[in-house]
């Protein structure tokens, strides 16, 4: 077969619906094999880069908001994950939570991590970066990135009006983090910072009450 025969790192990427950045992943996890032109271009043959057995085809949507947040926020998520995933018609499935954005251990990104680690997904869809973490979604995103996983946050306007009141729950999850933790070790820095803290949760609630 002549290299004249052969896909172009574009044109791959084309047939399978994935992104340039996804051919070069999979190329470099072993997922699909490349030849390479006298000018260090890749080609792909076609038959070599079509799904294999061992390439999972499940696409992962996730969504998540705080305890304080209407189901129906929730549900709108789902729609938007679910619309965005038949319109692409992706072999998919939904993982939702409840919890705080702060929480590493909310159920779902829990089993949403292990089907990451253990090579199960093919795409990760979220509407927004920070459905995973509010702080720490780059580390799973580079996760992903390192896996071979894809990732396509949709980034839907409808869903920006919450940002604030959420912010506000997750600042308030963290300053009761660090409230708790200073309640075991009570000297009179930590009795001051825990005056502190206890003022800032206060101010919060009426700043939440006022959005």
């Amino acid at each position: 077969m002549t290299m004249k025969n052969l896909l172009t790192i574009q044109e791959a990427a084309q047939l399978l619906g994935v992104s340039t950045k996804t051919i070069r992943r999979w190329e470099k996890a072993g997922k699909i094999e490349a030849m390479r032109t006298p000018g260090g271009h890749r080609r792909f043959e076609a038959n070599g880069i079509l799904p294999k057995p061992s390439v999972s085809s499940l696409t992962v949507a996730y969504a998540r908001i705080n305890q304080s947040q209407s189901p129906d926020d929730l549900k709108q998520q789902v729609h938007l994950l679910e619309t965005y995933c038949k319109s692409h018609n992706y072999n998919y499935k939904i993982i939702q939570d409840i919890g705080s954005g702060v929480n590493y251990k909310n159920q779902g990104l829990m089993s949403l991590l292990e089907l990451i680690c253990t090579d199960k997904i093919e795409r990760l869809v979220l509407t927004r970066k920070d459905r995973l973490l509010r702080l720490g979604a780059d580390i799973i995103l580079t996760l992903c990135e390192i896996l071979g996983v894809e990732v396509i946050i949709i980034n839907s306007p409808d869903v920006e009006k919450i940002v604030e009141e959420e912010l506000t729950q997750d600042i308030e999850d963290i300053v009761t983090l660090f409230r708790n933790r200073l309640y075991g070790m009570r000297n009179a820095t930590n009795v001051a910072l825990l005056n502190e803290l206890e003022n800032l949760t206060e101010r919060l609630h009426e700043c939440s009450c006022a959005l």
